[in-house]
């Protein structure tokens, strides 16, 4: 193991293989693990293992927005740099998304598209259900996918489909760069 990717749950870990098959890369084979961390509240004791106080192997990451600041202050107490911004963060190899992972997956498909995903999966009826919801009712239909993945759906079961989906010119920009970084 040559570089371990800290990403937040399993259907982050699901995509970032997905993207990489995709590109003919295996990732595995060239040393790399992704490592599902259970939530950005865990990433510091992830970069104390696997960091330079630990096994100090070449690091990488995805993270949600909301989560920036937690993996900024990890990145800073684990001795990775201080002050860090964004732009340093994707320096050492950690990319941000706009919301999450879903987010990003679902806006560069489109709706039509992440619904017809939905569909060929036999999931179509419930989607439908859903959106039918009175607190759903009348959303974008982005927002009611993101949701539906969330809940009922499953993330883990959605993100390598979409990322299959998906033109290769249009894959989210944190993923398709973590991918190139590693």
């Amino acid at each position: 193991m040559s570089t371990v990717v800290l990403v937040e749950g399993i259907s982050d870990e699901l995509a970032v293989h997905a993207l990489a098959e995709r590109l003919g890369r295996d990732l595995a084979a060239e040393g790399v693990t992704v490592v599902p961390i259970g939530g950005a509240q865990a990433v510091g004791r992830f970069l104390e293992r696997y960091g330079p106080r630990g096994e100090n192997v070449r690091l990488a990451g995805l993270v949600d927005a909301g989560e920036e600041r937690d993996f900024q202050r990890a990145l800073e107490r684990a001795g990775l740099g201080t002050d860090l911004t964004r732009a340093d963060m994707e320096r050492l190899g950690f990319f941000v998304c706009v919301a999450d992972l879903e987010e990003e997956l679902i806006r560069a498909l489109g709706p039509d598209a992440a619904v017809a995903v939905v569909e060929a999966q036999g999931d179509l009826r419930s989607f439908r259900t859903f959106q039918k919801q009175p607190e759903w009712r009348g959303r974008p239909t982005e927002a009611q996918l993101r949701r539906f993945l969330g809940s009922s759906a499953g993330k883990a079961k959605y993100a390598p489909l979409f990322v299959r989906a998906l033109d290769i010119g249009r894959v989210p920009r944190p993923l398709a760069g973590l991918v190139a970084h590693v």
